[in-house]
């Protein structure tokens, strides 16, 4: 969207919806003067303003921009592999799939009021009716948990067993106040123990207490027909969170609270310090106070241990109520050995009874949701997202919805499945969390190793026999990233990092070539293993595995740089291994061509695909540092160091839009307008734009399992690395047409049937102009925009980040710039050097767009 000029203060103001070309474009080829610059816009995806300038600077702000951004989701992960079931922000896939829409307070408030009158979409309500519905109380949190759960026992139910269909008839027959306690409880996701007179759910809830005593309530339970499996690497499940013969949604902490240091974490700051003036402990803040204490009474005697009983004290403990504690009273002291036995009834005494959700039901709701969401991570928006999505007034795209019961064949799988990722907890937890693993976490990590791969070799077998015979139209990549040898291949994945660090390059060589022989699961990782293997053989094979008939130790490494050639070659002929592994697979071959003296006729020639280096250019400006008066300084010892660290975002004047302030990739913007340029500050904006429009049909073609409700922008398989394999023969066809130069046919199409109604579709901007995307693409060459589409296609969810910062297009030169703007101490990120090899091994043009301060202008802030 193109601005015209404003005065200075506001000239980065977008004022309305949708702007008209200022003659100073050029649009209209009427003028003579240079093209007006485009400012980074917020995707959105419905006619609201949704814009923002091109700093984050609360300063300088458009009015817009302090509300809620009403943009479709994309993905902005610059790090991870792209292949975990959640993105690493918790967000699930299907949430990640619905549209943009208010989930604050203000939203629920209006749903739960609609839920009260009765005024409900009749296909939710026919859902919501399975419930005891409350005239005057609805709640989102209770119809979401409800609606999860039914969705799952109507469709799979075959997944659980006769005590847990006993489970969920029992939670149907809560009242609605206990079933509102206990999934708030339940979306804090953590089984900790709470005390009943601070629960805040006050509003909602007229007894509290009636509600906890309705979850404490101990159940009966059916004796079970299903047998308590074994996994690789987990003999059994772990202790606490299997149903037995009876069961309570909640526990009771009367007997159940036996430490101190469970009891202390119930305490605030103030009750704390109580405490730790009795027993003469000090800290600076609570960590230190629970510290303290619990060193205390793990060292400490108690009163008796000196000779003093408790009828020597003055002093007796007294409950809340006014009356003597008789348990502390007849307690002599000289049987305890610490001090623990005292202050864990004091604690007691203060907290008053408390409730924590029992772990079996806890497991086994958690379990629902996983089957729910296909997902392990999913939060409190993603339960009210769904329904939200429901009652929102958005247009959809047409697609096929499918929501199939094999997602999880049996039981049995599921449970397996989630072992596996207990398992892969454990792994990951002690290779990546707590810094060095050492001796002692390799050998752990290679013990699971050793334990997971036979299982894993068998489950090959089935998954590729279920793939040869099974599956149809592609549905087989995205279902199996619900098998346990999904997870189990990340988890051997990940022993071979560990073979190599215990130098048995013999053996991680054999489990890479196993890695390799298999289509199956994670594929995104294939070119990382090439990469592994060719390394390995030219580097460490020709000594620990020679090659029979051959002495000579030249001939000997000769040999082996001969199969490392051949496995680099395989890498690049893989049309799982993706593209941004060919440059890395490509120097490897010119390196090992040389060593082998091979002929210069007979060695690959990659010069139609070297990188070129990105241009660096010098933009100079006037730059501004706010010098703020130390009224509005916070308190601190290092002021300076405050003052640095009060924004990382630069300020600069715009001369060319009459010397307002804006930030540094607005001005260098303006520079680029003054050669004649057009461009905007879109960060990645404009390319998933464009690959939305142009894979628009790709995205909605029906495929089994990727479309479980009708509110979807993409399919739920977009941000996994089974989006490619499941659609190869449509993405490769739309590759062809768009080098084939259909790319501005394919963009008027999508226009013509979706721009009127805005519809939801990820990525899409509707307020970036047709004409401008049209001159775009007419400045691109195809085939580069074929290979960065290719590339979103890949990796949509890692990819949509990283993007550089300003694109810009010439249409005189027909010439596409892509532009990353650099002040001063900045450094490429590696996700924005990847997509530099990217586009530069497309032949397109990407500059370092250094900001130098040729004038500092100091304003002081009033």
């Amino acid at each position: 969207m193109v601005l015209t000029p404003r005065k200075p203060t506001t000239h980065n103001a977008l004022p309305g919806r949708r702007i008209p070309h200022p003659l100073s474009t050029k649009f209209n080829d009427n003028t003579d003067s240079p093209p007006t610059k485009r400012l980074k816009t917020q995707e959105s995806t419905d006619g609201e303003e949704s814009h923002d300038i091109s700093g984050d600077e609360s300063g300088f702000q458009t009015p817009n921009s302090c509300h809620s951004r009403n943009e479709i989701p994309n993905s902005e992960d610059e790090g991870g592999s792209g292949e975990e079931l959640g993105t690493s922000l918790g967000i699930t896939e299907l949430e990640s799939a619905l549209p943009p829409i208010k989930t604050d307070k203000e939203a629920i408030d209006e749903y739960e009021t609609m839920g009260a009158s009765e005024d409900v979409p009749i296909e939710l309500k026919s859902r919501l009716d399975k419930r005891n519905w409350t005239h005057g109380k609805s709640s989102i949190y209770v119809d979401a948990f409800n609606l999860a759960l039914e969705t799952v026992l109507e469709d799979e139910q075959h997944l659980f067993d006769e005590k847990e269909m006993e489970v969920f008839n029992q939670w149907r027959n809560l009242t609605y106040e206990a079933q509102y306690l206990y999934v708030r409880l339940f979306l804090r996701k953590t089984s900790v123990w709470h005390r009943i007179n601070r629960l805040g759910y006050r509003n909602n809830i007229s007894d509290i207490p009636a509600a906890v005593e309705n979850l404490q309530s101990v159940r009966d339970l059916p004796s079970s027909s299903a047998k308590v499996q074994a996994n690789p690497a987990e003999l059994e499940p772990p202790e606490g969170t299997v149903l037995e013969s009876s069961f309570a949604f909640a526990d009771t902490s009367e007997g159940a609270i036996t430490t101190l240091e469970e009891a202390s974490s119930l305490l605030n700051l103030d009750e704390l310090k109580g405490i730790a003036k009795e027993a003469k402990v000090q800290g600076k803040n609570k960590s230190e106070l629970l510290k303290a204490l619990r060193r205390m009474s793990s060292r400490q005697s108690g009163l008796g241990w000196v000779g003093l009983k408790r009828s020597d004290n003055e002093q007796t403990a007294v409950s809340d109520s006014g009356e003597t504690d008789d348990a502390e009273a007849t307690d002599d002291g000289m049987s305890d050995n610490n001090r623990d036995r005292h202050f864990l009834r004091k604690i007691m005494a203060n907290t008053g009874p408390c409730v924590r959700l029992s772990l079996p039901t806890l497991k086994l709701f958690e379990r629902v949701h996983l089957v729910f969401y296909r997902s392990t991570e999913w939060t409190e928006k993603s339960l009210t997202t769904i329904i939200l999505a429901r009652i929102s007034r958005r247009n959809f795209p047409e697609y096929i919805v499918c929501r199939s019961a094999n997602i999880f064949p049996s039981r049995n799988e599921l449970l397996e499945f989630e072992a596996a990722l207990r398992t892969q907890f454990r792994v990951d937890n002690i290779l990546e969390f707590n810094g060095n693993p050492g001796q002692k976490g390799l050998e752990q990590v290679l013990a699971i190793f050793d334990d997971v791969y036979p299982r894993w070799k068998v489950l090959l077998k089935e998954e590729q026999a279920k793939e040869d015979r099974v599956y149809e139209s592609g549905e087989g990549a995205y279902l199996r990233r619900f098998s346990p040898a999904w997870v189990y291949t990340r988890i051997i994945h990940k022993g071979t990092h560990v073979l190599g660090r215990f130098k048995d390059h013999v053996r991680e060589h054999e489990v890479l070539n196993e890695l390799l022989t298999q289509h199956l699961f994670h594929t995104a990782r294939r070119g990382s293993w090439y990469q592994r293997k060719a390394l390995l053989e030219e580097h460490y094979m020709y000594a620990l595995k020679p090659p029979p008939k051959i002495n000579d130790s030249d001939q000997q490494k000769k040999h082996w740089k001969r199969l490392s050639l051949q496995t680099c070659e395989q890498g690049l002929q893989d049309k799982d291994c993706h593209t941004i592994y060919h440059y890395d697979l490509q120097k490897r071959i010119k390196k090992l061509e040389r060593n082998l003296k091979i002929v210069k006729r007979e060695q690959h020639d990659f010069d139609h695909v070297l990188l070129a280096k990105p241009v660096e250019v010098i933009v100079k400006g006037i730059q501004i540092k706010k010098n703020y008066p130390p009224m509005l300084r916070r308190k601190s010892n290092t002021p300076e160091v405050e003052e640095k660290q009060r924004s990382t975002k630069t300020i600069w004047v715009d001369e060319a839009e009459g010397g307002g302030e804006c930030s540094v990739e607005a001005m260098c913007l303006s520079d680029y307008r003054l050669r004649g340029y057009k461009g905007y500050h879109a960060e990645g904006g404009i390319i998933r734009t464009l690959f939305a429009y142009l894979f628009c049909d790709v995205l909605f073609v029906y495929i089994p399992n990727v479309f479980q409700t009708a509110y979807q922008t993409c399919p739920l398989d977009l941000h996994t690395d089974a989006f490619f394999p499941c659609r190869a023969s449509e993405i490769n066809h739309r590759l062809v047409e768009i080098t084939n130069g259909d790319a501005a046919k394919i963009i008027r199409s999508i226009s013509d049937r979706h721009r009127e109604n805005r519809t939801c579709i990820i990525g899409l901007n509707w307020d970036f102009e047709l004409d401008d995307l049209l001159e775009i693409v007419s400045c691109f060459d195809a085939a580069a925009l074929a290979m960065v589409c290719k590339v979103m296609a890949q990796e949509y969810r890692i990819r949509g980040g990283g993007i550089p910062d300003l694109f810009l297009w010439h249409l005189g030169q027909k010439r596409v710039v892509f532009a990353e703007v650099k002040s001063e101490n900045d450094r490429l990120s590696d996700t924005q050097r990847l997509w530099i090899h990217v586009l530069t091994g497309a032949g397109i043009t990407v500059e370092l767009c250094n900001a130098v301060a040729k004038e500092v202008r100091v304003v002081d802030v009033e």
